[in-house]
């Protein structure tokens, strides 16, 4: 079982005075537990039951052992058995009343109430009256026409039969028509229809009142009005008259919570308007709703500020009237402190608390068992809501009942007080085996259980001291915590939970394994296409745990292919190409810990030769499409055709067509559809309303082409639209608003013009009808909204053409405002010199306001116990999350007197603060001893000093001094010092010239031993470093920390990383040399003392030129949501939001040379954060430097060049051979001398295998004659013919030679003799 899940089974925590026992979840604990009984599932009050069905009048409860049922109904005792209709379900204590078998449900009607009971106590149900649903036929009437004049007012009752639940009303004519309500004519709250002025067209139809049952949804018709309305000339018209209510003023009683309904419906000509208001003040408007065209005013969930005089006022151009409504508020009880289970342990103290309000003031009444207490009892004092308990012993196990009444309802609460004597076990797996990385933090946890509460202590390896302070630190869950993991940490741990009635323990063993390192990563390549590249990747770990080490290409996983050779410390890569450019990573990971390493392989062009390239086949990007063509044009769909481009001697494996609308997006182009190379039309799938133009691009092995010529443009019909905007949130920005925000249609998915959403919302749980509003944007805000309240949000989008599907229904709440009350009955126990325990009671949720986000403890030390010594009052604070009512402020300093006080947080902010309390911390262990180091003044003896501990935290009492000799790996025995108070120097009187001291200095008081400084002996000159850089490492290695630590360093190839005990920065700078560039990768971290309530450290940065590796450690749960933010120098802030686990992130795209700061926080809470780093990128350098000697533009100037000094060779030749007379030499092959070698630097030899001299030619200076893939000779001006000389040296024939046709089958590569070797051949 892992550690995690170990938390989650157990909570634990000691409070003595009234703090109770909070019992593990652990069912094998809980089923060997006695418990009371507890009430579970029980029947509403007022349960209504349809006559149809069997009724089931529900009553579950828990207890151990399981509680009996018995019932009583209207007052006395329920024989269940003597009815054969009546049984109780399985394993339950519900009745179920068959109906179905003959049964009356109108017999089985009356108050019921449950009792579960078992031998620790009994718990009673609430009072049930059962009710059976009636729906009385309408009283058979005949109803005479109904005569008006024109223009008077008119009621017509309905006077519905009465039923249980009441029907619902509404008006019909007789053919079930709805009767149009408006102003004039509308139906009041009694069910009665009212007309304000009777019109002639009225009489065009009959009025039928009509009544739906709730249960049977049957619906009662009552016979039909028929008015007959009395025309005149004209019709008066008259001042307003109130038809309901009447008189001049009346009266309303409300109970709190429940909805306020006031009505004033009047008559007149013209018809009159309504208005309300109220006397001394403003309505309400964050709870008002205006009804019945402005008839009826609602007020929902009352409370007492709510009483008052309101009146409503009718208004036409002939006067107006009012009307005085005096509205009081009464509430039945409801709960302030709602009394809670309690479970103590013998000779413990406790109590519990009934308080309730309401109006008038509900009395409060305790029972026991279901019994009143109406005599004294020796283990227990009633004093008014509260009873408290004095030193409760075994069987006094009890259930009590706090009945609080008035003249408006009851509430009925159970509580139970168990009294359990458990002896010490522990509850997590045996004998564990935890394995840790060395220099990282870890806990073994150590779940234990008692009663009364065990003490709990720690061993190593069987022996010593109880484990706390220091290095270690227990918890008040039973965890030890190693704050920095040490090899001499390993080892067996035990711990001993002991109470009054036996002991427990329990063995953890402590495995620490070397970090997993990669010694020797990749560097950053430049390769030419088809060489060979070796990535490295040496791993050195802990030869105990399982290594695999993966190799993954941009982010993804590396196929490993037959042109790849992957071996224990490096990859090759043969025969590179351009697809094999990207970013490698190595990954080493063992099942504890993993590192990473990374490089950016960039390929290159190969560089031919002249001669290769008359030779070779040039490959390049394919050229654009062309000739874009639509035809079968449909309404979501068209047909695209194109003309492939030439594909530049590399196969064209695919096409992307791209779209642009000039609608939304003019001028942006999108990714449409992708076919394969050997396809040249397809068909596309188009939205509507849009006017679309396409383009083609081709893709080879090479790259992409420039984008064809656009098609011409096609535009669809419009329609509505499909979907409705995602990410719809309600969030409030104020106390009183919620602001609704979604994502917008894309313009493919806005179907038609004037796009537009449709935003409703109501609160939830209400009935409320919906709020809405058309927004034309992405965002709208509702005001006067009350604080924090939930609200169900539905966004439709909407064009001309229509609307999409109904939406789906999200949950938003509005603005939160500060809590207004504090935590309160603050109790605090130390329970050691660096922490203490606090408990509190938690605020009422009416008065947080908002989402409680924490309770949160601030504290500042006031002084210290020690005389003269100055203390920072800073003022800290220790977050609790969650709705806790308990916890541990941890990391104060012994030896101090503090003040505290707290607050509940909710998203707003902080609320009022509570009381102060005081406290002061015991007396700890010291700081490790300041301004350690050690020197030799000669070769005889080795000088330690010291400085005393920054924080003494207590009375100092003397220095612990340990040391030894070691050389290499071999050491001597220890010898241990006690040294005074006073000393600080100790000299070491060498035993030998050779060896190096190590020395271990701490400082004590009367608790113990502290922190210890480890320092060593400096080297000799002539003694080889340990930390010096491995002898293969082409640069050397800087590690700049800005703090020495004080643990010995574990080593990371050529690098040194130290896990310091105090907070350090350490900034480590790799120098890899490719080629003739070098770049620096600087590795910046953050290491910080993981201590409890610490839950991010250890913040490194890898930075490069363009990106940076970012890891962190942590002990939040893997599934938590971070958030890595980090801003440049021009203050440009980027937030990621990752998982905790991997811990791990690769920045990309960062500027080379800037500086950036970074840190790491929660999403969930953000006070969850890691220390601010900062790192710097680091300069950019050019990848792909190539010699001058390869470029184009310089071989085209040197064929220029050869070019001018071979016609000016051709011209002197001329010259001084016209008039002479020469004989015709053979031409004849003769070998070729050696050739030049290349040189490095890059150059390429111009020689020609193909133009050997003329038999006792003349050569040229380097044996050979060069041609160049640009020789302009007079031969390739030639139209045909022999490029010969005759005897006197004039040509014969043009200038283009013609091939001898053995010499082509011979050699077809081989080239003509050129003027150039019959200058030569008559030298």
């Amino acid at each position: 079982m892992s550690q995690h899940s170990i938390l989650n089974i157990f909570i634990f925590s000691f409070f003595h005075l009234i703090f109770a026992i909070d019992v593990p979840l652990d069912p094998n604990i809980q089923k060997d537990l006695i418990q009371p009984p507890t009430i579970t599932k029980q029947s509403v009050k007022n349960y209504i039951v349809d006559p149809r069905d069997n009724i089931e009048i529900e009553c579950e409860a828990q207890g151990n052992p399981y509680p009996t049922f018995s019932w009583t109904r209207n007052g006395k005792f329920y024989n269940v058995a003597k009815d054969s209709r009546v049984s109780y379900r399985r394993y339950s204590g519900t009745l179920v009343i068959d109906i179905h078998g003959g049964g009356r449900p109108e017999d089985y009607e009356g108050d019921y109430q449950c009792f579960a009971r078992n031998e620790h106590g009994t718990a009673l149900s609430n009072k049930i009256l059962l009710q059976v649903s009636k729906s009385p036929l309408w009283p058979k009437e005949n109803l005479d026409p109904v005569v008006v004049n024109e223009g008077a007012s008119l009621i017509l009752q309905c006077n519905p039969p009465h039923g249980l639940p009441p029907p619902v009303i509404f008006w019909m004519s007789s053919s079930m028509e709805p009767i149009t309500q408006d102003r004039r004519v509308s139906q009041g709250l009694n069910g009665d229809l009212y007309f304000s002025n009777v019109l002639r067209q009225d009489a065009q139809t009959d009025y039928s009142c009509n009544a739906r049952s709730h249960f049977t949804h049957t619906i009662q018709q009552k016979n039909a009005y028929t008015l007959k309305v009395l025309t005149t000339r004209g019709v008066a018209e008259r001042t307003p008259t109130f038809l309901l209510p009447t008189g001049t003023s009346s009266s309303k009683l409300v109970l709190r919570d429940e909805d306020l309904l006031l009505e004033c419906i009047a008559s007149g000509v013209p018809t009159p308007d309504i208005m309300w208001y109220k006397k001394g003040g403003e309505l309400p408007n964050q709870k008002l709703k205006f009804e019945n065209f402005n008839k009826t005013l609602r007020i929902v969930k009352v409370s007492e500020e709510d009483t008052g005089e309101y009146f409503c006022q009718a208004s036409n151009r002939m006067g107006s009237i009012r009307h005085t409504i005096s509205v009081r508020v009464k509430a039945a009880p409801y709960w302030l402190d709602e009394p809670k289970n309690l479970i103590l342990a013998p000779g413990e103290n406790g109590r519990l608390v009934c308080r309730a309000n309401g109006s008038p003031k509900p009395t409060i009444q305790w029972l026991m068992n279901g019994e009143p207490i109406t005599v004294p009892n020796p283990n227990f004092e009633v004093a008014g809501d509260t009873i408290i308990f004095r030193e409760v012993q075994s069987g006094n196990s009890a259930v009590f009942q706090c009945n609080a009444s008035n003249d408006h309802g009851y509430l009925l609460a159970n509580a139970f007080v168990s009294i359990l004597d458990v002896p010490s076990r522990m509850l997590g797996p045996r004998n564990q085996l935890i394995r840790v990385i060395e220099y990282n933090r870890t806990q073994l946890d150590c779940p234990f259980f008692g009663s009364p509460i065990p003490t709990l202590r720690w061993f190593k390896n069987g022996q010593g001291s109880n484990l706390d302070g220091g290095n270690y630190r227990v918890h008040e869950n039973g965890t030890l915590e190693i704050n920095t993991v040490r090899k001499e940490d390993q080892g067996k741990y035990t711990c001993v939970a002991t109470n009054i009635l036996g002991n427990a323990e329990n063995t953890v063993r402590l495995e620490v394994k070397e970090p997993t390192r990669i010694v020797k990563g990749p560097e950053d390549q430049i390769a030419k296409r088809g060489s060979t590249v070796r990535l490295d990747c040496r791993v050195r770990s802990d030869p105990s745990l399982r290594l695999t080490v993966t190799w993954m290409k941009d982010e993804s996983q590396l196929y490993i292919s037959n042109k790849m050779k992957k071996e224990d410390d490096a990859l090759t890569i043969f025969g590179v190409a351009e697809k094999d450019q990207g970013a490698y990573t190595c990954v080493a990971k063992t099942e504890l810990d993993q590192d990473f390493a990374k490089a950016y392989l960039t390929i290159q062009e190969t560089s031919s030769s002249p001669t290769s390239r008359l030779t070779s086949t040039l490959r390049d990007k394919p050229d654009p499409p062309m000739d874009l063509e639509l035809t079968d044009l449909a309404e979501r769909s068209v047909r695209l055709t194109w003309v492939p481009g030439d594909d530049n001697n590399s196969p064209i494996t695919g096409f992307i067509i791209q779209f642009e609308e000039n609608r939304y997006q003019s001028g942006t182009w999108h990714n449409l559809a992708s076919v394969p190379g050997n396809v040249n039309t397809a068909v596309l799938r188009l939205s509507p309303y849009v006017n679309y133009q396409f383009r083609v691009l081709a893709l080879n092995e090479l790259g992409s082409s420039m984008p064809s010529p656009s098609s011409e443009r096609y535009q669809t019909n419009g329609a509505a639209p499909e979907i409705n905007p995602s990410d719809v949130r309600g969030v409030g920005t104020r106390k009183d608003n919620m602001e609704i925000t979604w994502t917008p249609l894309n313009s493919t998915q806005v179907y038609g013009p004037n796009l537009r959403y449709n935003v409703k919302w109501r609160q939830r749980h209400t009935g409320e009808p919906w709020s809405n509003v058309t927004v034309w944007g992405n965002r709208h805000v509702v005001w006067h909204t009350p604080v924090y309240t939930q609200y169900e949000i539905r966004v439709q989008s909407e064009n001309d053409f229509g609307k999409a599907s109904e939406p789906g229904t999200v949950f938003g709440y509005s603005g939160e405002d500060y809590p207004k009350a504090a935590p309160t009955d603050i109790k605090l126990r130390v329970v050691n010199s660096t922490a203490i325990a606090l408990s509190w009671t938690r605020v009422a949720p009416a008065s947080i306001r908002g989402n409680l986000l924490e309770y949160r403890a601030y504290y500042w030390r006031e002084s210290s116990l020690l005389k003269g010594h100055w203390v920072s009052q800073k003022k800290q604070h220790q977050s609790f999350i969650g709705d806790r009512v308990r916890g541990i402020v941890s990391q104060l300093i012994p030896y101090s007197n503090y003040k505290l006080h707290m607050v509940a947080v909710n998203g707003r902010g902080d609320g009022p603060k509570s009381d102060t309390k005081e406290f002061t911390t015991p007396e700890g262990v010291p700081s490790a001893p300041t301004n350690v180091k050690v020197y030799e003044p000669n070769r005889e003896t080795v000088v330690l000093e010291w400085g005393p501990p920054e924080h003494p935290n207590g009375n100092l009492t003397a220095y612990t001094l340990r040391y030894q000799a070691f050389n290499g790996t071999r050491l001597s025995k220890a010898v241990v010092e006690t040294l005074s108070l006073n000393q600080t120097k100790y000299i070491v009187h060498r035993t030998d010239p050779v060896s190096r001291y190590r020395f271990f200095l701490s400082g004590r008081t009367q608790v113990g031993a502290g922190e210890v400084k480890t320092v060593e002996s400096p080297i000799k000159q002539d003694e080889a470093s340990p930390t010096s850089v491995a002898p293969s490492s082409p640069v050397p290695v800087t590690d700049v920390p800005t703090e020495v630590p004080t643990v010995p360093p574990t080593t990371t190839g050529a690098t040194k990383t130290m896990p310091p005990t105090t907070i350090s920065a350490t900034t480590t700078v790799f120098a890899t040399t490719t080629g003739t560039e070098s770049s620096l990768t600087t590795v910046t971290s953050v290491h910080e003392l993981a201590t409890f309530g610490h839950l991010l450290w250890n913040v490194t940065a890898v930075p490069n030129s363009y990106w940076a590796n970012i890891s962190w450690m942590h002990n939040l749960e893997p599934d938590s949501k971070l958030m890595v933010e980090y801003k440049d120098s021009n203050e440009t802030k980027i937030g990621i939001p990752v998982k905790a686990h991997p811990p791990f992130i690769q920045l990309t795209d960062l500027i080379p040379g800037m500086t950036y700061r970074l840190r790491v926080y929660s999403q969930e809470n953000p006070s969850i954060q890691s220390p601010l780093l900062t790192f710097q990128t680091s300069s950019a350098y050019t990848r792909n430097q190539v010699d001058i000697a390869t470029q184009g533009w310089f071989i085209g100037l040197m064929c220029a060049v050869a070019l001018l000094v071979l016609i000016l060779l051709i011209v002197c030749f001329i010259k001084r051979s016209r008039g002479g007379k020469y004989p015709v030499r053979e031409k004849k092959e003769v070998a070729l001398g050696p050739e030049d070698q290349k040189e490095e630097d890059g150059s390429f030899d111009y020689s020609d295998e193909d133009n050997k001299p003329l038999q006792g030619s003349q050569t040229s200076l380097d044996g050979t004659i060069k041609q160049q893939e640009s020789d302009d000779s007079l031969v390739d001006y030639g139209e045909g013919g022999e490029g010969q000389f005759n005897e006197d040296g004039s040509f014969i024939g043009q200038y283009t030679v013609k091939k001898d046709k053995d010499e082509t089958e011979g050699n077809e590569s081989s080239e003509a003799t050129s003027p150039v070797n019959a200058i030569y051949s008559l030298a």
